[in-house]
């Protein structure tokens, strides 16, 4: 059993969103066979319920509150010091001194870093010199937030774009560095590793892909589950946190160019979209035909009797959990081809590929049009799910740069 210090950019519970999903469970498998001491923000009011259920999780628990509203504006000092503003943004001496404490209170064996912004904390643990005591870094990127934020720059006006091309920049020069310094890094998908790779070539041999995967039992399809529309609505279901530009941009892009053409030859259609903090942008789409539900307890019964479930992602890559939890529910899912291309499937298992607003609408049309297809089509996803998204099986890759044994050989060679 190794010590292992966990930092991670917001409190990894409960997992009902694609980056604390992630979190969670590498949590969980880290903690199967390590002591784990566990660093995290507390950025959302409603994540304050959860802390003292997953200090009983981890009870080598440290939480900073961590204001977004204030943050922001902190953040800014990034524009006078040369450096990414999620760098400062996430940066609290509360934490530098907690991770301070208990590197010199414990042996630690390593220290696993989720997301770029958390590496700052670990990067003074580590070894100055081959043969110098310290704590090996290793990072979970997940996905190169660096080209998400390259992404945002045509979506947007100046001076947002200007702000978002140059945190592209800085965030890239940044994750060049991490990647340097550390034992290894990981992103979500082969085509992560290779964007990243294609970007920073000299870091090639020390990244690698280590996949998301799903609770195939929680997310399981339950006719029980009781329904959420009214009636004999039909409902085309959208999941996700509302608050993130990408679901925004998914949300809003669905319902202002997709759903009219859908409702052109079905008007009963009504879109729902799903999550917490729908933003001013999604909360104006609400109408007759377009629900908003903000937070819901259980996402489940959503999936479960949605007419069709869709994932119109257009500025995001990567597995996304959300189609994997769809398809976890034996429901069938429109995406973008990056998506889908990412989860390795396409429609004879059940994930179809549409890039333009005819082909999201053709698709969805031919998935209400044949409701028994739609269920076989459901079933031959979950099958997939099952068969390619095990997290421990996924996570486990993870497991061979902590073994203290290991890292003892290797010093001793």
């Amino acid at each position: 059993m190794a010590n292992v210090l966990y930092l991670v950019h917001r409190l990894p519970y409960p997992p009902n969103k694609g980056d604390k999903v992630r979190s969670y469970h590498l949590l969980r498998h880290l903690q199967k066979q390590h002591r784990v001491f566990l660093g995290t923000f507390v950025d959302h009011a409603d994540d304050e319920a959860h802390v003292a259920t997953l200090a009983a999780l981890c009870p080598d628990l440290h939480v900073e509150r961590l204001n977004p509203a204030l943050a922001k504006l902190k953040s800014l000092s990034g524009l006078l010091q040369g450096e990414a503003l999620s760098l400062a943004f996430y940066r609290s001496p509360g934490m530098q001194r907690w991770v301070r404490e208990v590197a010199a209170a414990q042996p630690l064996q390593a220290s696993v870093v989720f997301s770029s912004a958390m590496a700052q904390y670990a990067l003074p643990l580590l070894p100055l010199l081959p043969g110098v005591p310290g704590v090996p870094m290793l990072v979970d990127f997940v996905d190169v937030d660096s080209a998400k934020w390259t992404a945002y720059v045509p979506q947007h006006r100046w001076p947002m774009s200007w702000v978002y091309a140059r945190e592209g920049r800085e965030l890239l020069a940044y994750e060049r560095a991490v990647t340097a310094q550390s034992q290894h890094a990981f992103f979500v998908t082969p085509n992560e590793v290779a964007l990243f790779t294609q970007a920073a070539p000299e870091c090639r041999d020390k990244v690698s892909s280590l996949s998301n995967g799903v609770d195939a039992e929680f997310f399981a399809p339950d006719a029980a589950l009781p329904n959420p529309f009214a009636g004999n609505t039909r409902a085309i279901v959208f999941t996700g946190a509302m608050d993130y530009w990408p679901n925004v941009d998914a949300a809003v892009w669905f319902a202002s160019e997709v759903l009219p053409v859908l409702r052109l030859r079905q008007p009963d259609l009504t879109f729902y979209i799903v999550g917490r903090d729908p933003a001013p942008k999604v909360q104006a789409l609400a109408s007759q035909h377009v629900v908003i539900t903000g937070t819901v307890p259980d996402v489940r019964p959503y999936l479960q009797h949605a007419a069709v479930v869709v994932a119109p992602l257009r500025v995001a890559r990567g597995i996304q959990n959300k189609i994997l939890e769809a398809m976890a529910m034996a429901q069938p899912v429109v995406t973008v081809s990056s998506c889908a291309e990412a989860i390795g499937a396409g429609k004879d298992e059940g994930l179809f590929r549409a890039d333009s607003t005819e082909s999201f609408a053709h698709a969805v049309e031919n998935l209400l049009a044949a409701p028994s297809t739609g269920r076989y089509l459901g079933e031959q996803a979950r099958r997939h799910v099952l068969a390619h998204f095990s997290w421990d099986a996924h996570l486990s890759g993870i497991d061979r740069f902590i073994d203290p044994s290991a890292q003892e050989a290797a010093h001793g060679a």
